[in-house]
Formats: structure tokens, C-alpha cells, sequence
């Protein structure tokens, strides 16, 4: 199901039944790329009740998060170098130098290492694809830190157990999967992220802050350059080069991915909860009823690829999703970032 021009309320609900028992797991799809199957909003609007609102407050589509001309019916085309396709299977190792399931943390549960981004000006946005990606223009940012790993599911974990808190859907006996300590925590909500950076001492990085630990100052496209190279991140068009499905890495597996500033991850593995609200950047004229106070954005992509996205396509340094605060799925995950007190030590951090 591409693209849904009228969606009845008996067809939701069916929708609905069926997901609850299971349908509308994820499988391969066309053209080698992996996809949702039939029940693809469920993915990531796994609240029913909101699903229902999201539909009836847009004529029975999906155009509440997917507007703008990102979709329209049609798959968005890649940027240049985004096309890598694999004539036969590479291995399910490449360009990890880490075990994708490995038997003990390396890690450990304490909250994650910082790297420091210096002040400074730097280049946000892209006039080269989605209208509210642009326009490309100059921001200004104090010193901040900022988490070099994603927050791993044992460090989570501490959270919950100190908090009391509801532990990720997919857990089982507030316990994560096995061999998936060091992996991203998935499954939850903005608030669920925001609470975990401020009982760490931390908080959420604006869209901007993460923007530039990522970019750095010379606009680069991906955090390592300007071309795409399945080796160096967890995307969706790497995992369609080894033939499987795919799955959430450990953090920092990509050494080849790391950002100016030695961040790892910051493209693919997960999206990752920003504290800014969804709007429009200075100067962009293309109106979005999403624009406002009601969805956050969220950044850098993730191993899996939603219905209306083709590989490598949620890669780039620039690219937005947003989302409402509530809703969770296996591709969503946070880091922290911290303010810079005048005076202060630059973090120290050893290479995990």
C-alpha cells in the first residue's frame, strides 16, 4: 500500500484488528529495499486511539506526518552517491568492528562520554531536496557537549530501575534482548528521552546543536563527507546489500562514520529525539500545517526504511522527521547533550 487516497473507518479498524494480531510485520520489499508491508502506519503510530485522530483530521491519509511533497505517492529520489547497490550479498560484518550481538557490555551502564563542539558558526539545512529542509543558511552556536554514543539499552536500563519507570514495549521482565546491551534503546517516546538526559544531568540537543555535531562546519553532507558508502553507517540501503531485514548495531560499530567532533552514529542505527519543535527554518516560504508546538523533530535516520523512504534517502545530515511526543517504535532513540559552563574542562573521553 503506497499511498492512501481515502481510508473508511471500516477499513481502519480493520487495519487495526489485523495489527493487533500481528499482521503487519515488517518485510522485504521491491526493488531490494525494505520496507513496511500492508499496515505501514502502524509502525510508528502505535497508539491506536491517535492513529484514528491522525487519519480523521486528514481526509483518511497519511499526509498529517508525511506531507509536504516528501511523498506525494512517489518514492523521493536519493542524493548522489545514494544509489550503491550490491550485485551479489556483501557481508552482514561490513564495516562493523564490532559483533552485532555481542555477549557482554563494553560499555557498562553508567551514562554515556561526551565530546566537545566548539562555538562557532556553521551551515544548517539544504536547498538541494524537501522544501522544509531549506533554505541552507548560517547558525551560530555556543560551546555544548554532546553524547558520543547513542544511550544503549543497559544504560537505560539503570534509568528504569532507579526510576520505576515503564519499561520499552519489547522488553521482557524490564529486561532488554539478548546481546543487545551496547544497542540502541528503541521504543521510546520523547518524554521517555527527556527524562532519561535530566536524571543523567543532561538534556535533549536542540535540532541545531545536533545538526552541527554531526555536519561540523563545512556542510558536508554525511558526518564522515560528501559520499554515501554503505560501510560506514547502519542504513537501510546496507542492510539491502547483505540480503536481510536488518537491525539496530551496537553503538560506535561504524568507526568509519564518525562525525568531526567523534560522534558516532549520527547517521542511521536510530533516529534520535531533538528537544526543538518542528518549524520552519529562517526565511523558508512553503506552508506546513505540521509546523508549530505539536511535533518534534527527530534526526539522522535508522536501519529501517518506512514505506516512503528509498535507501540512503534519511541519511544525510540535514534530513527532518517529526513526530508527536508520544509515539515510540523500533527505530527511535535519543542521545544527550549538556551546556558548556564558562571555564569548563573540555569532557575527556576514551575510544570504546
Amino acid at each position: 500500500m503506497r499511498h492512501l487516497p481515502f481510508l473508511s473507518r471500516a477499513l481502519l479498524g480493520g487495519m487495526l484488528a489485523l495489527a493487533s494480531l500481528g499482521a503487519y510485520a515488517g518485510a522485504p520489499g521491491e526493488a531490494g529495499g525494505y520496507m513496511h508491508s500492508g499496515g505501514l502506519c502502524l509502525r510508528c503510530h502505535q497508539d491506536r486511539k491517535e492513529l484514528e485522530q491522525v487519519l480523521d483530521a486528514t481526509i483518511g491519509t497519511c499526509h498529517g506526518c508525511h506531507e509536504q511533497g516528501r511523498h506525494g505517492g512517489e518514492p523521493l529520489k536519493a542524493l548522489p552517491g545514494d544509489e550503491q547497490t550490491a550485485v551479489t550479498p556483501v557481508s552482514p560484518h561490513i564495516g562493523m568492528r564490532f559483533p552485532l550481538y555481542p555477549m557482554e557490555s563494553r560499555l557498562g551502564d553508567a551514562p554515556n562520554a561526551m565530546v566537545r563542539v566548539p562555538a562557532g558558526e556553521f551551515i544548517m539545512g539544504s536547498d538541494e531536496r524537501l522544501p522544509d529542509e531549506g533554505p541552507q543558511h548560517r547558525v551560530w552556536l555556543d560551546s555544548f557537549d554532546i553524547d558520543q554514543f547513542e544511550v544503549t539499552n543497559l544504560q537505560y536500563q539503570k534509568f528504569n530501575e532507579a526510576t520505576h519507570r515503564r519499561s520499552p514495549s519489547h522488553w521482557r521482565n524490564r529486561t532488554f534482548p539478548g546481546g543487545k546491551a551496547d544497542h540502541p534503546v528503541t521504543h521510546v517516546s520523547w518524554k521517555d528521552a527527556d527524562a532519561y538526559c535530566r536524571w543523567a544531568g543532561k538534556r535533549l540537543p536542540t535540532e541545531a546543536e545536533w545538526e552541527k555535531a554531526t555536519r561540523g562546519t563545512d556542510g558536508r553532507t554525511y558526518p564522515w563527507g560528501n559520499d554515501f558508502d554503505i560501510a560506514r553507517a547502519n542504513t537501510p540501503l546496507r542492510w539491502s546489500a547483505i540480503g536481510r531485514f536488518g537491525d539496530t548495531t551496537p553503538v560506535g560499530a561504524f568507526a568509519g562514520g564518525v562525525s568531526p567532533y567523534g560522534a558516532y552514529d549520527m547517521s542511521g542505527n536510530v533516529w534520535e529525539w531533538t528537544a526543538s519543535w518542528y518549524q520552519p527554518y529562517p526565511g523558508n516560504t512553503t506552508p506546513s500545517e505540521s509546523y508549530g508546538t505539536r511535533y518534534k523533530v527527530l534526526k539522522g535516520g535508522s536501519w529501517f526504511d518506512c514505506a516512503f523512504y528509498r535507501c540512503g534517502i534519511s541519511a544525510p545530515t540535514f534530513n527532518r522527521a517529526f513526530f508527536a511526543t508520544k509515539v515510540k517504535n523500533e527505530s527511535f532513540g535519543f542521545r544527550c547533550a549538556r551546556d558548556v559552563k564558562e571555564g569548563a574542562a573540555k569532557p575527556s573521553h576514551t575510544e570504546r
